[in-house]
């Protein structure tokens, strides 16, 4: 099975800041409460494609 990269996009300001390697035949979307550097605090990340 293939795995791609994708990334982490703030669900606030909506910039790209973490990658990730994933199975693409998942059927939800990641989401972490990760550091936004941009907001400059703890914001939830949803997965893009």
């Amino acid at each position: 099975m293939k795995q791609i990269k994708m990334a982490l996009a703030c669900t606030k300001c909506g910039s790209r800041n973490y990658t990730i390697v994933a199975n693409p035949n998942r059927e939800n979307r990641l989401e972490l409460k990760k550091y936004c550097k941009h907001c400059g605090k703890n914001e939830l990340h949803r997965e893009t494609r």
